[in-house]
C-alpha cells in the first residue's frame, strides 16, 4: 500500500510539473539570470540572484498552468499538447486554479520581501499579460498574437536587470526587443509543421489565416530584422567584439535557415529552424554574458 501511495504522489507531482512547461520556463529563467549579471560590473549578490530566480520561476509556472488550464480543450485537439494533464482531464480546475495561487503568490512574496517591489510589479504585469491578455484576447483571435503577445514572453531579462540594479534601463529594454522580435520566427517555424493541428484546435495562426508562403515571408523579414537588432547592444557600446562575431555568426546561420525554408519548403527544415532558434537565442545571450565579463 505505501508504495501505491509514494507512486500515486510521485505521479501527480510529475502532472503538476508539466503543467509549468518546463523548458519553456528554463528558457525564460535562464534569459532573467542573464539580465541579472548584466546589470552590474560586478558579480551581483548571491542572494538576490537565488531569490530572484525562484521568484521569476514560480510567477512563470503559475502563469503556465493558467494558460494550460484556459486552453484544455484547445490541447486536447492538438497532437503536441494533448498529453497535458489539463487536457486528459487528470488535473481539474479547482486543483490547476490553487496550484497557480500558490505558486503564484509564493513567488510575488519571494520577489517583494527577498528582492523588491518593482521586480514584482513587473513579473505580476508579465504574468497577467502571458495568461489574459494572450491566452485569452489574443490567441484565439488575430493571427499576429504571437506578434502582439509576444511582449510579455520576451520581459525575462528586464525582470532579472530590475532584481539586481532596482531599475530598468534602456540595456535591458534591448535586451527585451532582441525576445520580441526572435519570437515570431521561433513560433511561426513551430506553427508551419503543425498547421494541422492548429486547424483541428481552431486558432487564427498565420500559416492557418494566410497561407505557409506568406508565414515563410514573414519568418524571413523577421530573421533579417533579428539580426540587425542583435548588432545594436554592440552600436550602442553595451558589449564588444566577442559578442558582435557571435551575434553575426548565429544570426547568419538563422537567416540561412529562414531564407532555406522561404525558398524549398519541407516539414524537416521548419523543425530544424525551430530547434537552432532555441540554441540561437542561449548562445546570443551567454555571448552577452561572456563579453560582458570579458
Amino acid at each position: 500500500m505505501e508504495s501505491i501511495t509514494v507512486s500515486t504522489v510521485s505521479l501527480r507531482l510529475r502532472q503538476y510539473w508539466v503543467l509549468t512547461k518546463p523548458r519553456v520556463s528554463q528558457l525564460a529563467v535562464f534569459c532573467a539570470v542573464i539580465g541579472m549579471f548584466l546589470a552590474t560590473p560586478a558579480v551581483p549578490p548571491w542572494r538576490t540572484v537565488v531569490a530572484a530566480t525562484v521568484g521569476i520561476w514560480l510567477l512563470a509556472a503559475a502563469a503556465f498552468a493558467i494558460n494550460c488550464l484556459i486552453e484544455e480543450q484547445v490541447d486536447a485537439r492538438m497532437v503536441r499538447t494533448a498529453h497535458r494533464p489539463s487536457a486528459r482531464g487528470d488535473i481539474g480546475a479547482l486543483q490547476i486554479i490553487g496550484m497557480s495561487g500558490v505558486v503564484g503568490g509564493l513567488g510575488m512574496l519571494v520577489l517583494y520581501t527577498l528582492v523588491n517591489p518593482l521586480t514584482m510589479w513587473l513579473t505580476f504585469a508579465t504574468f497577467v499579460g502571458y495568461a489574459i491578455i494572450y491566452t485569452v484576447i489574443l490567441k484565439p483571435r488575430t493571427p499576429q498574437n504571437i506578434v502582439i503577445g509576444g511582449l510579455s514572453g520576451a520581459m525575462p531579462p528586464a525582470l532579472g536587470w530590475a532584481a539586481v540594479a532596482n531599475n530598468v534601463p534602456a540595456e535591458a529594454w534591448l535586451l527585451v526587443l532582441i525576445i520580441f522580435i526572435w519570437t515570431p520566427p521561433h513560433f511561426w517555424a513551430l506553427a508551419l509543421y503543425r498547421t494541422k493541428d492548429y486547424e483541428n484546435a481552431g486558432l487564427p495562426m498565420l500559416p492557418v489565416t494566410h497561407g505557409q508562403k506568406l508565414t515563410r515571408l514573414h519568418i524571413l523579414l523577421y530573421s533579417v530584422a533579428l539580426f540587425a537588432t542583435t548588432v545594436l547592444p554592440y552600436v550602442i557600446r553595451m558589449s564588444g567584439l566577442v559578442y558582435l562575431v557571435s551575434a553575426v555568426v548565429l544570426g547568419a546561420v538563422f537567416v540561412g535557415y529562414a531564407w532555406k525554408l522561404y525558398r524549398h519548403y519541407s516539414d524537416e527544415l521548419a523543425r530544424r529552424l525551430f530547434r537552432y532558434s532555441i540554441l540561437y537565442l542561449s548562445l546570443l545571450f551567454a555571448a552577452l554574458l561572456v563579453d560582458h565579463w570579458m
